[in-house]
């Protein structure tokens, strides 16, 4: 039996005319993607330690960590630190340094850095330390962008062979223009860029995703439905058919991610950062972007039959015989 929600987001009818807005959407979908591609470029990303190499060490301090006299401890024996931030609690800090020539090196830095805060700051403790390899951080890199060339290609080949083209062809080019935003977002945060913002991006690709394939399924299905309604028409009806599911699936997954974001610490808090903005980003783009996308390649192809068919009135009419 089926039970109808006391509580809908959209009320039932609602008619939007989402496509008059295609033009704008894809307008500033193509500007901030652009902004994004300079900023990849300029100031760059933040490479984490997986992706830069070098040496990361968790410090704990007695109470408040104090980045000023940390600084100067490790400036007063000529220590070059690529950073210092907070990780997690207010006592807890991280020390970023270069990648070092060997392993002799990294243990001569770590017991350097440990000498330093000794005098400079009573009480620090060095509670781990991490050290990846320039080459290794260089095989990390490639790998990393080769998931998601190959997520983006298992992407198309999916939709492909479930849609005609046109929904492939309209879903990975928005997916492209996600991920150039989430590289903005990153590059415009300074998050450090790293094999779990990598994990962060794909889930990103898989949620934005399986919110185009919901938009896209039910056009599938209205274009067998309704075969003499216009396209626009069609993916405007489409569009707020879907949307309780898709604005309630949305707010679902942002809400269980505002927490981490905010109170997740430094390990987890960049993750649902890049979710939350994925969120927003990918059910945006379903609408603004893939749906017009989808329109404008399959206007004339999609729409072929759109002649009306004959009514049953007119087709049981029989005809007239030719005079002689």
């Amino acid at each position: 039996m089926f039970i109808k929600p006391r509580f809908r987001i959209v009320p039932d009818g609602t008619r939007i005319k989402f496509m008059r807005g295609r033009y704008m959407g894809l307008i500033v979908s193509a500007i901030l993607s652009t902004a994004s591609i300079v900023m990849f470029f300029y100031p760059g990303l933040n490479l984490g330690i997986d992706f830069s190499g070098g040496v990361v060490m968790e410090v704990h301090t007695q109470g408040p960590a104090n980045f000023a006299q940390i600084h100067a401890a490790l400036a007063a024996d000529h220590i070059p630190d690529q950073g210092v931030q907070s990780f997690g609690d207010p006592s807890e800090v991280l020390i970023r340094l270069g990648t070092q020539s060997s392993e002799q090196g990294t243990q001569a830095a770590a017991a350097h850095v440990k000498t330093a805060l000794e005098k400079g700051v009573p009480g620090a403790t060095i509670e781990r330390t991490d050290v990846v390899g320039a080459s290794v951080s260089a095989e990390l890199f490639r790998n990393g962008l080769l998931a998601l060339g190959i997520s983006l290609l298992m992407i198309l080949v999916y939709i492909w062979f479930r849609f005609e083209w046109q929904f492939a062809v309209g879903a990975v080019v928005t997916l492209v223009l996600d991920i150039t935003k989430a590289i903005g977002f990153l590059a415009l945060t300074r998050l450090d860029f790293d094999l779990v913002m990598v994990a962060a991006i794909l889930t990103v690709l898989g949620y934005s995703t399986n919110d185009k394939v919901v938009v896209y399924d039910r056009v599938r299905e209205n274009l067998r439905k309704y075969k003499s309604m216009p396209l626009r028409e069609l993916i405007d009806l489409s569009i707020n058919e879907t949307l309780n599911r898709t604005l309630g699936t949305s707010m679902t997954v942002f809400l269980a991610s505002l927490p981490l974001a905010l109170f997740g610490g430094e390990s987890i808090s960049g993750f649902a950062w890049v979710m939350l903005f994925g969120i927003v980003v990918g059910t945006s783009s379903s609408i603004f972007i893939a749906a017009p996308i989808l329109l404008f390649l399959g206007e004339h192809r999609l729409r072929r039959e759109s002649v009306a068919p004959p009514t049953p009135a007119t087709a049981s009419k029989p005809v007239a015989a030719p005079r002689r």
